[in-house]
């Protein structure tokens, strides 16, 4: 049985909720109309977790929904905000050693990532989750939304651009 609780933000293609799942406990349910459903993310995340079964620093995908009207991807659920709130809060002024580890969390995230043949072509702060796991008192940066993603191979000869404007100049 599960219980939804709130959204949790809203994208070009669809809505993520926080669900509590009586299996799984909270995980992020992301609910995309038919029309709007591409599958090339559910494949994405079906290549990195058979490839790499699980990566600290990439959103884990559990299970893909098909329903009449609606497409459901459920993933873990990050507890913090996006990467975007320390660029729409300058106030807070984070130490080096914490940027730096964010970074390195980040990249290695992207090197895994292509380690399985894929390229992301949508890396932005929005598309960073930031996760702190229970009485760990750490916090990791987790690379989430394959919507973009496309096989390596898939983008030889590659003709058109995709992604967030403001991100790619």
């Amino acid at each position: 049985m599960i219980v939804p609780i709130r959204p949790l933000g809203r994208g070009a293609f669809g809505i993520v909720y926080l669900v509590y799942d009586h299996k799984r406990g909270f995980v992020a349910n992301k609910i995309i109309l038919k029309q709007n459903y591409d599958k090339r993310e559910w494949e994405a995340a079906e290549n990195i977790h058979n490839k790499i079964k699980t990566c600290p620093f990439i959103m884990n995908h559990i299970q893909y929904q098909n329903a009449d009207i609606c497409s459901i991807l459920v993933s873990e659920f990050s507890n913090m905000q996006t990467l975007d709130i320390i660029t729409k809060m300058p106030q807070i002024s984070l130490p080096m050693y914490i940027l730096r580890a964010l970074m390195k969390q980040i990249l290695e995230g992207i090197r895994v990532f292509h380690s399985t043949g894929l390229v992301h072509r949508d890396i932005k702060c929005n598309n960073i989750l930031l996760d702190s796991p229970r009485n760990s008192r750490r916090v990791y940066a987790k690379i989430a939304d394959f919507g973009f993603s496309k096989k390596e191979e898939e983008l030889i000869g590659l003709t058109y651009v995709a992604g967030t404007i403001p991100y790619m100049v």
